[in-house]
């Protein structure tokens, strides 16, 4: 496990107190909202479905653009085709926040993925609260029956996860805990390296009923192309988007790749 991993997880872990001390508000609050748009079934397109992601900073690009709007990005992105938006919501080491999950969810009707590092139950309630239709888990960052509690936690409160592997062990670990989205990350956690070679070898093997995402790596429409060759029904699009000059125009071109299927 990475030192930047390390380092996150402490982090959420020191909160995770002040987080059970709000349980039955988080609990209420949850349980008001309206049931979100289903985040697996927005990813099941003729065309690769883009994941297209609000993106300050990150450990491994730095700062990418700090004065990015939620709003006006999530609306832009809606707009141009995205199937669903990915909202960072760590704070110290990505500049997210989950008003800005709140903020999108008020403004778009496309699935939203709190993209963090969740490891408690009661985050995944807490991002049902903020309008997700789903949560990021990280195979890395859990032990088996830490992730297999935590994908029937979204289940419970009517949510998807999007269970993120790197390798076979980590496929097979998603796949055991009862993964219908497993996205395939290429950026390996330990030393921040992308081996994409590797990555479409393993969104190759994965159960055609299973909703494969190809994340990291996904810098231009090549990119896009090269993941629905190797089969990926969606791909996770960040730095590229944030980066972009004409971020809307950019993710219009990725959502016109064919998806080829497995």
């Amino acid at each position: 496990m990475s030192s930047t991993l390390d380092r996150i997880l402490t982090g959420i872990r020191a909160g995770l107190p002040a987080l059970a001390a709000r349980r039955e508000e988080l609990e209420a609050a949850a349980g008001r909202r309206p049931a979100p748009p289903d985040f697996r079934e927005a990813l099941r397109r003729p065309k690769v479905a883009v994941i297209a992601e609000l993106k300050r900073k990150s450990p491994s690009a730095g700062l990418i653009a700090p004065r990015l709007d939620p709003v006006e990005r999530g609306q832009r992105y809606a707009g141009a085709g995205a199937a669903a938006l990915s909202v960072l919501t760590e704070e110290a080491h990505f500049g997210g926040s989950l008003a800005d999950l709140e903020a999108v969810r008020s403004a778009v009707a496309v699935p939203l993925l709190r993209k963090d590092f969740i490891i408690h139950e009661l985050q995944v309630v807490e991002a049902r609260a903020a309008g997700a239709s789903a949560v990021l888990l990280i195979v890395r960052a859990l032990t088996p029956p830490e992730l297999r509690a935590l994908v029937d936690a979204t289940h419970r409160w009517g949510m998807h996860a999007l269970i993120e592997a790197h390798d076979r062990r980590e496929v097979a670990a998603a796949l055991a805990a009862g993964a219908t989205i497993v996205g395939v990350n290429s950026r390996d956690l330990g030393d921040f390296s992308i081996n994409l070679g590797a990555a479409w070898k393993l969104v190759r093997e994965l159960p055609g009923d299973v909703v494969a995402v190809a994340e990291s790596g996904m810098r231009d429409v090549a990119a896009v192309r090269a993941a629905a060759e190797a089969g990926a029904d969606a791909v996770l699009v960040g730095t590229a988007l944030s980066a972009a000059d004409d971020p809307g125009a950019l993710l219009t071109s990725m959502a016109e790749i064919p998806r080829h299927g497995r």
